[in-house]
């Protein structure tokens, strides 16, 4: 019974995406894809505890909820004597599983068609960035609302008001046009790069990395190279996944968290280096250079590097200065602070951390106490820099992150 609710947790956790997106694009309605979905597999639970797994779970879960939604439909005509209920569906016999792909040649996945609906212009931008994120990346409120540095009831609320946007505004599942692609791109980039990173450095659970997330922003961020193959803000966000994603294997050793200038640079991925560090050159020729582009660039200088003594600090101090210039942000100001301390410049990066600090915004952001810390333990003012790390253990909420925070503590108290 135990292995047939991991096999069941893990079809979920894999392709509970995929799954809601094609209901989605049937009904129309995002409560009644995530009902019908939620359904399946209960149902799934019941059948497989007495059957055993099927050949092909996700089919089996796409198909039962299929049925759920034909039902509903049903149920829903009987009631109010009409011929359809569905918003927005032909009927639902025109949409056998066989047919769930139709289309392929002129978009390629469900998955980012419900990307571009999420992001309509009628939605505002965290709206947007929020409900895909719910719907397509499988996060939970509560990672959500950690991704945003926002209280939960807050998220939950947004993601209510979106939901009613859409279904009130009746905005179409669908690709827009070529030529209105792009005043959505931003929107879409951004939810494909928080995907990425919830699954990078996961926000909650046990482990560290999320592979399955970052391979799901990776698989999506090909699929927009391909949707826009001339938009070099695809290919430099494609290339800078893949160039963070490389040092999966570095990160965390034996339960342990491990810096980037601590790993072991032998086990990052060469293959996915090498991917990486050529699209960010297409990137960079392909127009003037945006924010993904550029932190690219970043990503590249770390990869180029041997050993961590050979990293040009200086340059990704001068790239984080443009990227502050075209995106001002808390987070982009507080990684230039650290790259001038790495670059020599120890107690100019301190005193940017704390002009930051001085400001307010980052109260509740555990990686500005860590790298308050971390500068303050460089300069050997110990009790300052233990009184950092005890706020940055307060606010870190992954446990790995937790331990290494913890583990240096220790080591300075110790000292």
């Amino acid at each position: 019974m135990a292995d047939v609710r991991a096999a069941a947790e893990d079809v979920f956790r894999a392709e509970s995406g995929r799954i809601l997106a094609a209901l989605i694009r049937i009904c129309g309605s995002f409560d009644r894809a995530e009902e019908a979905m939620q359904e399946a597999f209960a149902s799934a639970l019941a059948s497989w505890q007495v059957k055993g797994l099927p050949r092909n779970p996700a089919a089996w879960i796409m198909a039962a909820a299929h049925r759920k939604l034909i039902d509903a439909a049903r149920r829903e005509r009987t009631r109010r004597d009409r011929q359809d209920s569905l918003a927005y569906e032909t009927p639902a016999a025109a949409f056998p599983l066989t047919d769930i792909e139709e289309d392929r040649m002129t978009f390629p996945d469900d998955r980012l068609r419900l990307i571009f609906t999420c992001c309509h212009p009628a939605l505002n931008m965290e709206a947007q960035v929020a409900l895909t994120l719910r719907t397509l990346g499988g996060l939970s409120t509560p990672e959500i609302a950690k991704a945003f540095l926002l209280p939960e009831a807050t998220l939950a609320q947004r993601l209510v008001r979106a939901k009613r946007k859409i279904q009130e505004a009746r905005i179409p599942y669908e690709v827009p046009p070529v030529d209105r692609l792009p005043e959505r791109l931003s929107a879409v980039q951004a939810v494909v790069y928080l995907i990425f990173n919830e699954g990078y450095a996961a926000s909650s659970g046990t482990e560290l990395v999320r592979a399955d997330l970052c391979a799901e922003a990776i698989r999506l961020g090909r699929v927009l190279c391909e949707l826009m193959p001339g938009d070099g803000g695809n290919r430099g966000l494609l290339a800078l996944m893949l160039l963070h994603h490389s040092r999966r294997d570095a990160r965390s050793v034996n339960g342990e968290l491990v810096t980037l200038e601590e790993q072991d640079r032998g086990v990052w991925d060469r293959e996915a280096i090498a991917e990486g560090l050529a699209l960010v050159e297409t990137a960079l020729r392909a127009g003037p250079a945006g924010p993904y582009q550029i932190q690219a660039a970043i990503a590249a200088l770390h990869a180029r590097a041997g050993r961590p003594e050979e990293t040009d600090w200086p340059q990704i101090a001068a790239l984080y200065e443009i990227l502050l210039e075209m995106t001002p942000s808390a987070v982009i100001a507080l990684n230039h602070a650290a790259a001038v301390a790495m670059s020599g410049r120890v107690e100019e990066g301190l005193h940017r951390i704390e002009e930051l600090g001085n400001r307010g915004g980052l109260e509740g952001y555990y990686l500005f106490h860590a790298a308050r810390a971390d500068l303050l333990r460089r300069l050997h003012r110990h009790r300052e820099a233990a009184a950092a790390y005890g706020q940055a253990i307060a606010l870190a909420t992954n446990p790995i992150e937790v331990k290494y925070l913890e583990r240096r503590l220790h080591e300075l108290q110790a000292g």
